[in-house]
């Protein structure tokens, strides 16, 4: 869409006061000359923007010249979406127009209804409709090309559907229904996750109020590899560090045994271990103790229900992608290290890879892509991730190479240099590289409908 934004550059000049009846006329003539050079398909679109809110959406649509065809505000419920959408078939058939591109700014949960009511419309099938719901980063990005315009919602909805006239949208459109209903049980997933790793972290803080040493120590020293376990939750709740200090070595054994199921192999080296970190931990005012032992047993009741419920999304989620892109998701299933929740999970955020050309653009939808900074001679050592796409998509391609890494060596090769390059961080960074590489890998399978094979990774 180079030549729409070179359009309007000359129609800047064009408009401009001072220039000569010749030039005005030079630059007609070249004007003329660059829209005969375009797609006709882009000459018969209209391009609608619209500026969503809880309570309206306001509604601009222009031609390819930018003349404004649309400029109206409707209530942001159905009878709202009804108006919006007979105005904007009518303006389609009035114009003699083929084609729509309608481009809505994601506003919280606000977006969706009259996103999926537009994608979904048999009505707008016919002229070729693509709705696209997009990051307002992305819009705000965009406004910076123009000079001085004000912040309104007209001039919202003017910017979102300028964006699509000058091609500058780069994503995928709105998904089909069925789609979304995998994608809501992706992302409550993607939810629950955050939630406990929050609510774990939070819990921490009181651990180390009542136990300070096992919060501190180091891996090696912990007597349990699993702090919020069954076994490591009720000893911190239902013993301070001076019982624990003055019980005897064989009723820990035995109270350790009990609560672990008799799983634990050297019963006696956890109780030295834990005894130690009671030992050295800081001691709390007896008054202290019963409110901190609530606030950890609480957390301890959220997590395992948040656990319990992550079980239950993720069973919801292989039921789900069944009659779903099976041919896609079966391509997944056939990398090692990927299982039912994380193809679904990726696919239900990729929709059809027939929109990507490019492992690059599905890289930058998902926001696996680098910020470059030079200037002159200079250029920077280190890059900023932009983490400006598919957030949800991001995740779970780097929560999937988190296993994929363990059983293909490809990609344990790849990441180990990574994560020795640097000292801040080195995980999280060695991790969103190999992820990036990853991308290659699932495109290219996806793009040529194989499965995976040792030869295929290769070259990924």
């Amino acid at each position: 869409m180079f030549e729409i934004m070179l359009i309007r550059e000359v129609d800047f000049i064009f408009n401009s006061q001072g220039l000569s009846f010749v030039n005005n006329i030079l630059i007609f003539h070249f004007r003329k000359m660059v829209i005969l050079t375009m797609n006709k398909d882009t000459l018969n679109t209209l391009f609608v923007g619209i500026d969503v809110s809880s309570k309206s959406n306001y509604v601009v649509a222009i031609n390819f010249n930018g003349d404004s065809l649309l400029d109206f505000s409707v209530p942001n419920d159905l009878p709202g979406a009804e108006l919006m959408l007979d105005r904007i078939l009518s303006v389609l058939q009035d114009n003699n127009l083929s084609f729509v591109t309608i481009v809505i700014e994601s506003t919280s949960v606000y977006s969706f209804h009259i996103a999926n009511f537009l994608a979904s419309n048999n009505s707008l099938f016919d002229f070729c409709s693509k709705v696209f719901v997009i990051n307002p980063k992305t819009s705000s990005n965009f406004r910076k090309t123009y000079v001085d315009i004000d912040k309104t919602d007209p001039l919202d909805a003017f910017v979102l559907a300028d964006m699509a006239r000058c091609g500058r949208i780069s994503q995928q459109p709105h998904k089909a229904p069925q789609l979304f209903a995998l994608q809501r049980l992706t992302r409550q997933r993607f939810h629950l996750v955050k939630t406990i790793s929050a609510e774990k972290a939070y819990m921490l803080t009181n651990i180390y109020l009542k136990y300070s040493s096992l919060c501190t120590s180091y891996k090696e020293d912990k007597p349990f590899s699993n702090l919020f376990g069954n076994t490591s939750s009720n000893l911190i709740v239902d013993f301070s560090p001076d019982d624990i200090v003055n019980m005897s070595e064989d009723d820990m054994i035995n109270y350790i045994l009990d609560k672990g199921k008799n799983r634990f192999s050297d019963p006696l080296k956890n109780v030295d271990l834990f005894k130690k970190i009671a030992r050295d931990s800081y001691r709390l005012d007896q008054v202290a103790y019963d409110p901190i032992n609530i606030s950890i047993s609480s957390s301890f009741n959220t997590i395992n229900a948040l656990q319990s419920n992550l079980k239950t999304i993720d069973k919801a989620i292989e039921k789900n992608i069944k009659g779903l892109c099976d041919n896609e998701y079966n391509i997944l299933l056939s990398i090692p290290g990927i299982g039912p929740v994380f193809a679904a999970s990726i696919l239900a955020e990729i929709g059809s890879i027939k929109f990507f050309k490019t492992n690059n653009e599905l890289a930058k939808y998902a926001g696996l892509t680098w910020r470059k900074t030079q200037s002159g001679n200079f250029e920077a050592d280190t890059t900023r991730m932009t983490k400006t796409g598919n957030k949800y998509l991001r995740y779970y391609f780097i929560e999937a190479i988190a296993h994929v890494k363990s059983q293909i060596p490809e990609y344990k090769q790849f990441y180990t240099p990574k994560y020795n390059e640097v000292t801040k961080t080195p995980h999280k960074r060695a991790l969103a590289l190999t992820a990036r590489k990853f991308v290659r890998l699932v495109f290219g399978l996806l793009h040529h409908n194989q499965l995976y094979s040792d030869e295929k990774s290769v070259n990924s």
